[in-house]
């Protein structure tokens, strides 16, 4: 088993990257850092690597990118992954700051990426959109939740935080309650990608800036039960669910067990658990919109 820290970025395709890179520009509130004629890569404000994009026929999320203690060498993450089953190469350069990657297929078809070396993209970027933190989780819809949740455990040592009943479940590598999320579908497709702000006031200001740009909150602000998180959710303009989020329930000492006591817990202390779909949606906020819901199999 190896044992991934944290997310860094996320890769998808896109048929039309000139308006995915308004989006990400002007909406979203990354930086551009560089453009090639087919890729592009952005950053947040202190220079961390968040999104590439790349031209192809479809739009969807196709690579992982996450990071792994810098004494892991690749040739033991290689003989780990080869111990489990799994497949590995090495590339080198494949995106700005990151001088080499170990790369893999988890079991529903996505490309893994780890590294162990990174550096800043600049800092202090200037943004002009809403400026999220970080890339904060990327929750999927698969076919067998189970299936991928013990891969994501026993291969890349990630911990369950949660699971909604049978069929959604909330998996942390680092502090953060959930960094992936797999929930039952009858295809293997992007659910949403979510990018942590500041506080609720950085909420508050994400959704003017939707407003002015006249796109619709389709779900929020409200507070989720599993991880409770404030979120609002918009679509962008390759039809994907984008989450804006804060307050996300942290685990600082995996020995306790439990999550930092917050005044919002209905559980003193909040220790995972399995949730009932009800209650783990929403503390409070509005229901979620039929736009929302669009698309959805399980």
């Amino acid at each position: 088993m190896i044992k991934v820290r944290r997310i860094s970025h996320a890769t998808f395709e896109t048929p039309d990257l000139e308006r995915l890179i308004d989006y990400y520009t002007e909406v979203n509130g990354l930086a551009l850092h560089s453009r090639e004629r087919d890729r592009a890569f952005f950053v947040t404000r202190t220079g961390q690597l968040a999104i590439q994009l790349e031209r192809a026929s479809e739009p969807r999320c196709t690579k992982l990118a996450f990071e792994v203690a810098p004494t892991d060498s690749f040739n033991d993450l290689a003989r780990a992954l080869a111990a489990d089953g799994v497949k590995s190469e090495v590339r080198s350069d494949a995106v700005p700051g990151i001088p080499k990657t170990l790369v893999f297929q988890d079991n529903k078809g996505t490309t893994i990426e780890v590294f162990n070396e990174w550096s800043f993209l600049g800092r202090d970027r200037p943004i002009v959109g809403v400026g999220p933190l970080k890339v904060g989780h990327v929750a999927f819809q698969v076919l067998d939740p189970q299936a991928v949740t013990d891969f994501y455990c026993k291969v890349l040592g990630f911990r369950v935080s949660d699971w909604i009943e049978d069929f959604f479940s909330f998996l942390r590598c680092g502090p953060d309650h959930h960094t992936v999320n797999f929930i039952r579908g009858k295809s293997v497709r992007l659910h949403h990608i979510a990018f942590e702000t500041k506080d609720i006031a950085h909420i508050q200001s994400a959704c003017d800036h939707l407003a002015r740009k006249k796109i619709p909150i389709i779900w929020g602000p409200g507070r989720h039960g599993a991880g409770h998180n404030v979120f609002i959710y918009h679509r962008n303009p390759d039809d994907h669910i984008i989450e804006f989020f804060t307050e996300l329930d942290r685990m600082s000492d995996e020995e306790l067990g439990y999550f930092d006591p917050k005044p919002w817990h209905v559980d003193q202390p909040q220790r995972p658990k399995v949730w009932d779909r009800a209650s783990a949606s929403l503390v409070w906020g509005p229901p979620p919109t039929p736009d929302f819901l669009r698309g959805r199999e399980e």
